[in-house]
């Protein structure tokens, strides 16, 4: 499960970063509302925690916008207004849950997986789809008709990304911001290499589904 935590105070979200990636899940961060808004709008993450009070553009403003844009990720507020008035007011706006600092990170671990359910059980998909292939994020398989491959995490993170990206040329920079995270120091040649490998298990499928290379540009995923 992939989180997106938009907080400005840097040694809470490095608290939260750690705590959570014990647990498996995979942590993203940002510090200024307007850079969250821009990553909560790719629709790459299935739980976004979000504080209220924020530099640039604050969280209400924040949830509101994805809304209207109909990004239906989770959202837990994380605040320090922890009155009933404006829980009620955090949870009309359409959060999903809101917990009040100082929390346990045992307990935003347990609201994260019961909103997660609560998202999944309202209907949300279990599969990526494009042409003729299916991809589990949850088992990181990739699905043809009767055969499928398991991806290592970050081939399962580049394909859900390239999938909720059909028929768009993505930039090297967008890939490696939105996939390893906008602050990753990785080599030029890693994406290469990973979309070598995405090209290899597609091949072996012989599916309808290609990764093309746009020059100059970046990739973009494509029916044959």
């Amino acid at each position: 499960m992939r989180i997106l935590i938009i907080e400005d105070d840097a040694s809470l979200t490095e608290l939260l970063t750690y705590g959570l990636e014990a647990e498996n899940f995979t942590v993203d961060i940002c510090h200024d509302g307007q850079e969250g808004l821009i990553l909560a709008l790719q629709n790459m993450h299935d739980i976004i925690l979000l504080d209220r009070m924020l530099p640039g553009i604050p969280g209400e403003q924040i949830l509101k916008r994805i809304r209207k844009a109909d990004v239906t990720t989770p959202v837990i507020f994380i605040t320090a207004l922890g009155e009933p008035l404006e829980k009620i007011t955090g949870l009309d706006l359409g959060a999903d849950d809101y917990l009040v600092k100082p929390f346990d990170i045992g307990e935003l671990s347990a609201r994260i997986r019961s909103v997660a359910r609560r998202s999944f059980a309202l209907g949300a998909s279990p599969l990526l789809e494009f042409g003729d292939i299916s991809f589990s994020e949850k088992e990181s398989k990739l699905i043809h008709r009767d055969n499928a491959f398991s991806l290592s995490r970050t081939e399962g993170e580049l394909l859900a990304y390239f999938l909720r990206n059909p028929n768009r040329i993505l930039t090297r920079q967008q890939i490696i911001g939105n996939v390893w995270g906008p602050d990753a120091e990785i080599e030029d040649g890693n994406l290469d290499n990973y979309v070598y490998f995405l090209r290899k298990k597609l091949g072996k499928l012989r599916t309808n589904v290609q990764i093309k290379t746009v020059y100059r540009k970046g990739y973009c995923l494509e029916l044959r």
